[in-house]
């Protein structure tokens, strides 16, 4: 393997998210270490990733199925769909194990700094959703930036009317979290959305 060839493994390393520059010599360098073993089965794995998987019609999540095996789930609560803004939030709600409901994934938030409007997003078919569908809660599970609560309220808006209930994540403290080392906008947060003890 010539050093273009290694630099360019670097390279597309360093592409990843959450990969900088030292992080992705280090994976290259595994990688090359244990090529036999490893890159093969690398190689089979993204290779059959994209061939298989598919985006679903119905929620937008990932998945070797069309629909997804959540939209497929019988025994999900099919009354109950929660809004996030991408599939890796999907992924975080089910790590979590507390909601037994099915997903719309928006692709993102709306924002004016890097043209994202409306038509950028599955709003429309989110709407489409709860029209067709029986949904009697929509959980807006999308992040407390301005970007993710702006979409959030745009997103209420366009159901105002609807026979629905629409709920938010609450925001706050989180478990194990000490009033001194948080900042002012969780504790504003925090003490806005207060619950009856």
């Amino acid at each position: 393997m010539s050093a273009n060839a290694i630099e360019r493994l670097i390279t597309e390393l360093a592409r990843l998210p959450g990969v900088g520059p030292r992080s992705a010599r280090r994976l290259g360098l595994h990688l090359l270490k244990a090529k036999d073993q490893r890159i093969p089965h690398l190689v089979s794995a993204l290779n059959q990733a994209m061939q298989d998987v598919k985006t679903c019609t119905t929620c937008g999540a990932l998945d070797d199925t069309n629909p997804c095996h959540i939209c497929a789930d019988e025994g999900r609560d099919a009354t109950s769909i929660c809004v996030v803004e991408d599939v890796a939030d999907v992924w975080a709600m089910e790590r979590s194990r507390a909601f037994r409901g099915r997903y719309h994934v928006l692709g993102g938030t709306l924002s004016a700094i890097d043209q994202r409007g409306p038509d950028a997003l599955r709003i429309e078919s989110l709407i489409e959703r709860v029209n067709a569908d029986e949904i009697k809660e929509m959980i807006l599970a999308l992040s407390a930036t301005v970007a993710g609560q702006t979409t959030a309220h745009y997103v209420a808006e366009r159901l105002h009317g609807a026979n629905l209930t629409i709920t938010r994540l609450a925001q706050g403290i989180p478990m194990g979290g000490e009033l001194d080392y948080l900042d002012d906008g969780t504790l504003s947060a925090a003490l806005t959305s207060r619950v009856s003890y």
